[in-house]
């Protein structure tokens, strides 16, 4: 089955328009709202209104702002004020273990806390540039996640047959998404150990940033004509299919992302492609 997530919730009004219209239109199942972003209030206002819009935490710990005072996590927010800007940073960081993980905690705590003060029940968890595939932000990010009572998490890993099924990307970007699949059944462990859920794995990884309204449609196409029939016995797996969809407005034009043009086209090959597509929630996950 599939799982549908609006990625980015709460970045500029376009973005969350888009993720409540295609709900409605039963082309979306969830979404994850970032705590620090522009707009959101906006996004919780909406998610209220929508109730059957299953919410969860878009956690940021690179390329945005804490929502902790950043002299509390000196070590997440080097410069005094923001995460660091890029992924390579982050991880080089990580790495060499210049990044205390009692500081991933707590900022992740926070940042879910807000999302429960305003009112709304977090769903899941996921991490901005999917950081949590590493096991070194994976592991505080699951001690915030029992602490904050959240009971599923992305899992981030995409599947060969997904990655097959995905043309137009550059070889340096599929290398990169290949390689890291081996951290896959450790991140399964430690999601398991903790107590938590997730689902098969994560379609579209790969595909993030294809632009152009024909090859958008066609990749999304290519990736549901792909997916595995279910099994005999058994339930069938859960695939999410992550997603920026977008309206681009005055306000998308002042984020520094690679995704703008294509958040219009996801947009409109999701209403086209999944409305009728029986999709699975998060609350539906099972051990």
């Amino acid at each position: 089955m599939l799982l549908v997530n609006g990625d980015d919730f709460g970045l500029t009004p376009g973005v969350n328009r888009s993720i409540v219209e295609l709900h409605a239109a039963r082309a979306l199942s969830s979404a994850t709202l970032m705590a620090t972003g522009a707009f959101f209030d906006d996004a919780v206002r909406l998610a209220l209104d929508h109730p059957t819009l299953e919410t969860g935490c878009h956690i940021l710990l690179v390329d945005g702002t804490p929502a902790l005072d950043p002299r509390a996590i000196p070590t997440l927010c080097p410069n005094g004020r923001n995460f660091r800007p890029t992924l390579t940073q982050l991880v080089r960081d990580l790495l060499t273990y210049r990044i205390r993980p009692e500081e991933i905690t707590v900022e992740a705590i926070a940042q879910i806390r807000r999302l429960q003060a305003a009112g709304l029940r977090v769903s899941h968890l996921d991490t901005h540039k999917h950081t949590h595939l590493f096991s070194g932000i994976l592991r505080p990010l699951l001690k915030a996640a029992r602490n904050c009572g959240i009971p599923a998490i992305r899992n981030p890993f995409e599947p060969a047959w997904s990655l097959r099924a995905t043309a137009n990307v550059s070889l340096l970007r599929r290398f990169a998404v290949t390689v890291l699949t081996s951290e896959h059944r450790g991140f399964l462990r430690r999601v398991r150990t903790a107590g938590l859920v997730t689902t098969a794995g994560t379609i579209g990884v790969l595909a993030t940033g294809i632009s152009g309204p024909d090859a958008v449609r066609a990749t999304l196409r290519a990736l549901i004509a792909a997916m595995p029939p279910p099994p005999v016995n058994g339930p069938p797996p859960v695939w999410e299919l992550v997603c920026h969809p977008g309206y681009l407005d005055a306000h998308l034009d002042q984020v520094r992302t690679r995704l703008r043009a294509s958040r219009a086209e996801e947009h409109q090959a999701l209403l086209e492609l999944l409305p009728g597509v029986p999709l699975a929630s998060w609350s539906g996950l099972s051990m």
